[in-house]
């Protein structure tokens, strides 16, 4: 088949279609000119190495987060001894971060008092998951010592998470209690009721812990491993941060009250003093010039004694 012409009468390039499926479905119901044919294969050719340079660059990432987690490993032991100095330091930080605040019960805050330790520890191969550890001091609520919930993130890349079954005490099952006080209201986390320090959630503390129906979209996991763990102490600081905050700030509006008030003293003095100047101008003009007046006197004489002459 000979190339088709323009209107001008110059050949147009020839097109053929495209057959390589690694361009994606589309390309098979496109037609492109042969230029055009070779750029993509050449553009494919490129992207296959950019693919392969981004796959082996994951592995060497993750080769240097398994060594790092290794060398942080002793100084999360060394800070866990060091926080058990503190009491109620994990409780605290839970409460002063809102998110999981946000979820706590007032009675799970009175349990989380006997939380002493809590420890995230990732797997050695970090992409298949990780796990959260939660040790109690004896309590009135449970027997367990450890709780724990972890996360596999398996093959199929859809992840699965399990956690420690609760050995409740007789009368203290928060769990239970919540999900009482939920049926009582209805289920509705606007309500709210006696005792209660905040209107119910949908969820506490110990549901999300007992809850394994979505893992992928766990945010409290998340934050527990990707917030509080990294650097407790922050939250755990939050109030005394704030009142710092709030003592510069008064600080700050001290200075410029002063620094206002300097300023409109100086304009009072700058006003009385421009008044003052104004006032003299006016005595200035409305009092007579002396040699003016020396002037008259030296005329009244004179008509004076022309008049006595006369006389």
């Amino acid at each position: 088949m000979s190339a088709s012409k323009s209107s001008d009468g110059a050949p147009q390039p020839s097109k053929i279609r495209k057959v390589d499926a690694s361009l994606g479905e589309d390309s098979f119901s496109r037609e492109y000119d042969v230029a055009t044919q070779k750029a993509l294969e050449d553009i494919d050719v490129c992207q296959n190495e950019i693919d392969h340079l981004i796959e082996k660059a994951s592995e060497e990432i993750l080769k240097v987060e398994q060594k790092y987690n290794q060398l942080r490993k002793p100084f999360f032991e060394k800070r866990s001894d060091i926080i058990k100095k503190i009491p109620n330091f994990w409780v605290t930080s839970f409460v002063n971060h809102p998110l999981i605040s946000n979820i706590l019960e007032e009675e799970e805050e009175e349990c989380l008092h006997h939380l002493t330790k809590l420890d995230v520890e990732e797997f050695d191969d970090i992409k298949s998951g990780y796990r959260i550890n939660f040790y109690f001091d004896s309590n009135p609520y449970f027997s367990n010592n450890v709780l724990t919930k972890e996360f596999h993130l398996g093959s199929s890349g859809d992840p699965t998470s399990q956690s420690t079954n609760i050995k409740w005490k007789e009368g203290h099952n928060l769990l239970r209690k919540f999900e009482e006080q939920q049926q009582k209201n209805g289920g509705s986390s606007a309500s709210s009721s006696r005792g209660k320090k905040r209107p119910l959630e949908t969820r506490s503390f110990f549901r999300w812990f007992t809850d394994h129906s979505d893992p992928s979209s766990d945010d409290i996991a998340e934050v527990i491993k990707d917030d509080i763990w990294p650097n407790p102490l922050h939250y755990f600081l939050v109030p005394d941060i704030e009142v710092e905050n709030g003592d510069d700030e008064d600080d700050d509006g001290e200075d410029g009250e002063e620094e206002e008030e300097d300023i409109e003293e100086e304009e009072e003095e700058e006003d009385d003093e421009e008044e003052e100047e104004d006032g003299e101008e006016e005595e200035d003009a409305g009092a007579p010039d002396q040699g003016d007046q020396d002037t008259g006197k030296e005329a009244e004489a004179d008509a004076a004694k022309s008049a006595v002459s006369k006389t």
